[in-house]
């Protein structure tokens, strides 16, 4: 059986993580998995059923009729949500709160990572998240932390949006990151930490393309 090469990508929210991850990927043929889109299909599924996000109970269940899945057509990720591609749907800010909560449920973590196993298992994979070298793939090939300042980290997020045409809130932006890296590092299971083996990249005096290579020399 040939081996499959995984290159972990952890980090906060902001940092750069995606659009890295996803240039990796092209540069070195290997598939991207985007593992929050997979925890926001997941956080769409349960919205969608009106679901607070407080409540574990309901979560612990329901997410077990949610298949999510990654596919490649035509050279883009498409995430399936129960067959339909959700791709348009799943980066709202509503979405990105629900996920917040929604991930920190054991049973949706169990169901996602599960999933994200079996991926790379059959792939050369590029997979970036909180958690992916300390619980998802511990035994990744290449591990980096991808960290950035929080307010260099807002700035990106808030010129993105703003690119987007969607009226937002420097400061709100910079409390939510904020609220949101003590929530990851903080929560019980599977918390935002390095892992011992994981290179530490701090992206905030850097290029998207400086990033990327220093990645791609690991590799």
């Amino acid at each position: 059986m040939s081996h499959t090469i995984a290159v972990a990508i952890d980090g906060p929210a902001g940092a750069g993580k995606s659009t890295i991850a996803k240039k990796i990927a092209a540069k070195l043929n290997y598939i991207y998995v985007d593992t929050g889109a997979m925890y926001r299909a997941m956080a769409l599924f349960l919205l969608r059923r009106n679901v607070h996000p407080e409540d574990t109970e309901r979560i612990s269940t329901l997410c077990e009729e949610a298949d999510i899945t990654i596919r490649y057509e035509n050279g883009e990720q498409v995430v399936l949500l129960n067959g339909e591609n959700v791709n348009a749907l799943i980066r709202t800010e509503e979405v990105s709160n629900m996920a917040s909560g929604s991930s920190a449920n054991p049973k949706v973590r169990e169901k996602l990572v599960k999933l994200q196993q079996a991926l790379a298992g059959r792939e050369n994979v590029v997979m970036d998240g909180r958690d992916i070298g300390t619980c998802v793939l511990p035994d990744a090939e290449v591990k980096v932390y991808l960290t950035a300042g929080v307010s260099v980290r807002a700035r990106r997020r808030f010129d993105e949006l703003t690119a987007r045409g969607e009226k937002c809130s420097l400061p709100e932006i910079e409390a939510d990151i904020r609220q949101r890296d003590h929530k990851d590092m903080t929560r019980e299971i599977s918390p935002l930490r390095q892992a011992e083996d994981a290179v530490l990249i701090d992206t905030s005096d850097m290029t998207i393309d400086e990033a990327v290579n220093a990645v791609i020399d690991l590799c």
